[in-house]
């Protein structure tokens, strides 16, 4: 009985830890370099609105209007993304992954990707809590 209790135990800990890395597993191919870039537009009011802007254009329609998640996607505002650096969300919106049905934004032009990442990152704020 008592092997199969450590047993049971071990398996729930082993899924676990499959879950865990497989929803951080989109980090773990951003390079370091990318990693550990500034976002020059951190905590400007400008570029949160116009950010705002371009991610109605181009992100509402499958992460939802208020970044809540659509169906599978997931929300914008989870602590997962929310504690990502500047730099990996911009590598992502960069590289995208499309095992995930997340697009390549590259043809977006730098400033604009930094914008849409200001503006995602603004999310976590008091003003944006969702209710």
């Amino acid at each position: 009985m008592k092997n199969k209790s450590v047993m049971g135990l071990c398996a729930v800990l082993a899924m676990a830890a499959v879950c865990l890395a497989s929803s951080r597993s989109w980090l773990t191919y951003v390079p370091e370099a990318e990693r550990v870039r500034v976002n020059p537009y951190a905590g400007r009011e400008d570029a949160v609105a116009a950010g705002a802007k371009l991610y109605q254009q181009h992100c509402a329609s499958c992460h939802g209007n208020d970044a809540a998640g659509l169906r599978t996607r997931p929300s914008l505002r989870s602590a997962r993304v929310q504690g990502a650096k500047d730099g990996e969300l911009f590598w992502l919106l960069k590289n995208g992954s499309l095992a995930k049905g997340m697009p390549t934004w590259a043809a977006l032009p730098e400033p604009m990707r930094w914008q849409i990442v200001t503006y995602v990152k603004s999310l976590s704020g008091p003003d944006h809590e969702r209710k």
